[in-house]
């Protein structure tokens, strides 16, 4: 750097003494040539000033980022970067907080928002433990009950063949009246006809300060919440005998029609605050809280005055509240590292293991779609059988039902149940119409991200979903839709490809530990080529947990 500013005035001394001599030269005019000779001296210093300066500004930035003091986002150069002199004001809550501002992504706006008010009438009289929910174990887990048995809210109904020590409990207290099975006699639901008084099975209390990690692990494996826990990569259950690096909480949904986090964690702020505690004890890094920076005004105080976490704001459009997108620009994952996640009634669940001494698997579900006649938010528990909660809500009967959002939430019937992590029931009207002429019909009432619909060009719409593809299946050609909204350094197009053709080292070097499918949802919602992108993700996952 020190040279390069040497021929710079070198260079600069050398074009002012040729001009002057030209100057004097060709003027003849000793007092116009003086004007020439201090201008051009004037030029000099200015330039050599600037230089000197640009050196020490350099110089000072480097230095800031060897002793770490950059890493809290702060810009240590002497001059405010183009991102300081152009950006918006930012609201009082986000004055100097540490903010990540996303550029890529697509919000979809539909009809059925939940009104945000918990209808506490409705209740599912079913409710059912899915191992299919669960990555990672075994098909066939050691049944502990019998269809007939009475079993309290916190009793075991299973575990795994391959780690025993892990089972999954009974949400609420009643009689099991149906282990149904698929496939090969896989277990796929097992289901509790829920009494009209809850009853609960008392825990031992557990002394957080003072208990060992080890003994935590222990308590929370007899209690049945280590299956709230989630690993990545791959979206497995949680290693039992390995801290974590880190743990990533996001309060906020971007996902279409998705619940309030912030309405949903009203009056629970003790048991949310005490999950926290326990989740500080699980890990040898930190826990990171993803909190909205969208709004014009702060998140749930249970969010921004947690306390034992680190907060991290983010400001974009979908999927900036998806935790793997906040995992990789917090702290992305490398090869080896494991990393725990949870969402926020996850986090709640385990606080009330503490605060009230018993698996509480209460949940409030948003209940939306423009198909119903009142789209709400109601209290029921984990598991709850989807009929049940819209029993006498449909405005006509042509529907799909979606445990979870209509990008990556699996499809139902009025049977099923809502799947073990969700907290959203969407409904949508079934699109198994034909369209004439397809997308050269002006359309208002398809979303896209595609100029040749005008809805493109009203970001603010709102669309009344329904699950026609408008197109099929056809060759997977480079489009680059999938880099405009997917918020991440990586190439999902080469990334897709590399699984396709079964190229591990390809794979693992674009990226796919970061990856699970609701990162990659938008692009299977923006995909010309129509590839079942989530799935290809997948089965990719599932290659390299095999080879791991």
């Amino acid at each position: 750097m020190k040279n390069s500013a040497s021929k710079a005035i070198i260079t600069i001394v050398s074009m002012l003494t040729a001009s002057a001599a030209w100057a004097q030269g060709t003027t003849g005019d000793s007092g116009g040539s003086s004007i020439v000779l201090y201008s051009l001296i004037s030029v000099a210093v200015l330039v050599f000033f600037f230089i000197v300066v640009q050196v020490s500004d350099s110089l000072l930035v480097i230095e800031s980022k060897q002793s770490g003091a950059a890493a809290s986002g702060a810009n240590f150069s002497l001059f405010p970067s183009w991102k300081e002199l152009f950006a918006p004001r930012l609201p009082e809550y986000l004055q100097h907080k540490p903010m990540t501002i996303l550029k890529r992504g697509h919000d979809i706006l539909l009809v059925g928002e939940a009104a945000k008010v918990v209808d506490t009438g409705i209740t599912a009289k079913t409710y059912a433990v899915q191992p299919v929910n669960f990555i990672g174990i075994s098909p066939i887990p050691k049944m502990l009950v019998e269809e007939g048995a009475e079993v309290k809210a916190g009793d075991p109904l299973f575990q795994d063949k391959i780690r025993p020590e892990i089972q999954w409990v009974s949400p609420v207290s009643g009689e099991v009246i149906a282990i149904n099975r698929g496939e090969k006699r896989a277990i796929t639901s097992v289901v509790i006809l829920a009494d009209k008084e809850m009853k609960y099975r008392k825990l031992s209390s557990f002394d957080l300060e003072g208990g060992t990690r080890e003994e935590l692990v222990t308590y929370l494996l007899d209690a049945g919440a280590w299956p709230l826990i989630r690993q990545r990569p791959f979206d497995v259950m949680a290693d039992t005998d390995e801290a974590p690096r880190d743990i990533f909480i996001s309060t906020f949904d971007t996902a279409p029609l998705a619940p309030d986090l912030s309405f949903v964690v009203e009056g629970k702020e003790e048991a949310f605050q005490k999950g926290l505690d326990v989740l500080g004890k699980l890990t040898t890094g930190k826990v990171h809280l993803g909190l909205d920076g969208r709004g014009k005004q702060a998140p749930s105080k249970a969010f921004t005055e947690a306390k034992g976490v680190e907060l991290h704001y983010f400001h974009g459009q979908h999927p900036v509240g998806n935790v793997g997108i906040q995992i990789h620009h917090t702290k992305p994952i490398g090869a080896g590292d494991k990393v725990w996640t949870l969402g926020v009634q996850e986090v709640i669940m385990l606080g009330r293991l503490f605060t009230e001494g018993r698996y509480n698997a209460e949940r409030i579900i948003a209940v939306t779609g423009a198909e119903l006649k009142e789209p709400k938010y109601v209290h029921t528990y984990m598991g709850a059988k989807v009929g049940d909660l819209i029993d006498g809500n449909l405005s006509n009967d042509h529907v799909r039902l979606i445990s979870g959002d209509v990008l990556s939430g699996a499809k139902k019937t009025a049977e099923d149940f809502l799947d073990f992590h969700d907290d959203q029931l969407t409904v949508v009207e079934e699109g198994d119409d034909l369209t004439v002429f397809g997308w050269l019909l002006p359309s208002l009432n398809t979303p896209s991200i595609s100029k040749t619909f005008p809805s493109a060009f009203l970001p603010k719409i709102k669309f009344r979903a329904e699950t026609n593809t408008h197109g099929e299946k056809r060759a997977f050609v480079v489009t680059g839709t999938y880099e405009k909204v997917l918020p991440m350094d990586i190439h999902p197009q080469d990334l897709f490809k590399s699984i396709l053709v079964g190229d591990f080292e390809r794979m693992e070097g674009l990226g796919i530990y970061e990856l699970i499918e609701e990162d990659v949802a938008l692009c299977e919602f923006v995909c010309v080529s129509k590839q079942p992108i989530q799935h290809i993700l997948r089965e990719g996952l599932d290659m390299m947990r095999e080879q791991s």
